[in-house]
């Protein structure tokens, strides 16, 4: 079950994101690092309302940010849609014991739902240009791959910005 997030549940997210970090660091994808995702962003996205969790029997599996906040490094992606419709996906995390069961399109599927539901114009996230199979699962949900982004404290790596027009 997909519902907002509780103050009370950040400890068990940022294992499951500290634990999806070291899961992608052992394949060699350094996309996380130790300072992000952070306790302090979560709390952000907790008083905006934007912080989703997935729950199975109780026990937290995962989480999506859908923000309506264009992060300062997207401004100078030419996007397909205008500026002032959107939604943007951030922090989608899988604890990995439950990789390979659809929770990630589950929480995809959650995300894109609300943003038809709610009128906006796209869906619009990055990913890292190092995790081939996160720019699989993108692009065979029908994104369109755009420009390329850096977020120099995370990698010297891009990240590919993606969006999916209703």
């Amino acid at each position: 079950m997909v519902q907002q997030a509780k103050i009370s549940e950040i400890p068990d997210i940022l294992a499951i994101t500290d634990s999806c970090r070291r899961h992608m660091d052992a394949q060699g994808i350094f996309q996380w690092t130790d300072d992000y995702p952070s306790k302090a962003q979560f709390e952000i996205d907790i008083a905006r309302k934007e912080l989703y969790t997935l729950k199975l029997d109780n026990q937290l599996v995962g989480c999506i940010v859908l923000s309506t906040l264009m992060d300062k490094e997207y401004k100078e992606v030419t996007w397909l849609t205008p500026n002032d419709n959107n939604i943007y996906v951030h922090r989608l995390a899988i604890d990995p014991t439950h990789k390979g069961k659809g929770y990630a399109q589950e929480l995809m599927d959650f995300g894109e739902n609300y943003a038809l539901t709610n009128g906006y114009a796209s869906v619009r996230l990055d990913t890292f240009s190092q995790n081939e199979r996160n720019q699989r699962f993108y692009e065979q949900r029908g994104y369109q791959k755009l420009q390329n982004i850096y977020f120099p404290k995370q990698s010297e790596y891009p990240f590919y910005c993606y969006e999916l027009v209703f």
